[in-house]
């Protein structure tokens, strides 16, 4: 059944608003060298700052989710919007240590809200035989966001960052003015913390959740200890960029296979083969001499954690129609879980590889990986290899 005029509107209105976030989120990456200097940030500090963002989604996932509920989909997307525009110009023209980290984590407060209120606003919306797909088509266009913020970055790099990141406050402004060009969200109802906590004991939600965890993990590591090492190997801002800016094409070609093999042969399929990916770059990353090695393990490597959020996700939102949880409760529990990771492992990551060595940190996370690896053969999760069954449409 084809998309109506006004759903088409909607999606490439949530694909653009999921696209501006992650692309000044991922363009802090190729900068990071850059802050470390201008700031005067230790490998901890700088790990401080990226977390911020994670910290601040950690922090709004929750409220971002119950908001939803309560001021519906489009004010709560208005809300995110606006915090994330002001916060990401102050960014830009910041010079300390403390107003650095307080708008990176102002940023996350404002994409917990962006997240829970626009992808709950595409999922009610959507046909029930159309639903996944829209959904998948989304975290295609965050892919993309992800593939334009090194780019981004690197042009902060060569003009300012300043005026480089003035552009998120028009973009935003840009992104509210349409916001109401778009179908009004149906009356949502408002759910609390009590179904959002009993929904956790979903077989399948729990185990997306933590695959989202994981994943976060991963890349709290990575956005930290790969560029500084790259820098201390001699490589360039531009060619930074250039690595994660290739790596996210190549999750972006993967995650639509991943999706297609989950519908197919089951989730568990996918999340084998991610997960014994990651247990690879996550020992090479460290250990690897010459940068001209480190950067193309990077570019094959990092894609085996994103692809994690393809089954992840598939497994949450099944789990919550299952438990007729609402689909803002339902993001905000993998905003939580994608944020816990993220800022534990960019805060302690960077903490911990200052004190040691950057193989502590990456071997912690390739432990991690393997421990869920072993659970996916678990009898308990061999339920995953099945295509699950579509669950009633549940509309709130």
């Amino acid at each position: 059944m084809p998309l109506t005029r006004s759903l088409r509107a909607l999606l490439l209105f949530v694909c653009v608003l999921v696209l501006v976030d992650t692309m000044f989120f991922t363009a802090l990456t190729p900068l990071l060298p850059h802050y470390t200097h201008v700031a005067h940030l230790s490998k901890s500090g700088a790990g401080i700052l990226v977390a911020g963002y994670p910290l601040g989604t950690l922090v709004g996932a929750l409220p971002g989710g119950l908001l939803t509920g309560h001021l519906g989909y489009r004010r709560t997307v208005l809300l995110g919007l606006a915090l994330m525009g002001a916060s990401t110009l102050v960014f830009g023209w910041a010079s300390t240590a403390a107003v650095l980290d307080c708008a990176r984590f102002v940023q996350g407060l404002g994409g917990a809200c962006t997240w829970a209120g626009g992808m709950a606003w595409l999922a009610t919306e959507a046909p029930p035989e159309r639903r996944g797909e829209m959904i998948g088509t989304a975290m295609g266009a965050a892919v993309g966001g992800a593939l334009f913020g090194p780019v981004v970055g690197a042009i902060a790099a060569e003009i300012g960052t300043g005026p480089a990141f003035a552009s998120a406050a028009l973009a935003a402004g840009a992104l509210m003015a349409l916001a109401f060009a778009v179908p009004a969200p149906r009356q949502a109802v408002p759910q609390g913390l009590r179904e959002a906590f009993t929904a956790v004991g979903d077989h399948q939600l729990r185990f997306g959740l933590w695959l989202t965890v994981l994943a976060g993990l991963a890349f709290g590591v990575l956005d930290v200890l790969a560029p500084l090492r790259m820098a201390h190997l001699g490589v360039t801002a531009l060619v930074i960029a250039g690595t994660f800016l290739a790596s996210a094409g190549v999750e972006a070609a993967l995650s639509p296979v991943a999706g297609r093999v989950a519908d197919r042969r089951g989730a568990i399929i996918p999340i084998r083969c991610s997960l014994t990916g990651a247990v690879a770059i996550s020992l090479l990353a460290p250990t690897l001499a010459s940068a001209w090695v480190l950067i193309p393990a990077l570019i094959v490597g990092m894609p085996s954690f994103g692809t994690l959020f393809t089954p992840a996700m598939t497994l949450v939102s099944e789990g919550a129609q299952h438990r007729r949880l609402d689909q803002g409760l339902a993001f905000a529990l993998g905003n939580l879980a994608w944020a816990a990771g993220q800022a534990v492992a960019a805060g302690g990551g960077g903490t911990l590889a200052q004190a040691t060595s950057d193989l502590v940190p990456y071997s912690l996370l390739a432990a991690a990986c393997l421990v869920t690896l072993g659970f996916t053969w678990n009898q308990g999760y061999l339920r995953l290899n099945s295509r699950p069954a579509k669950s009633p449409d549940v509309r709130h």
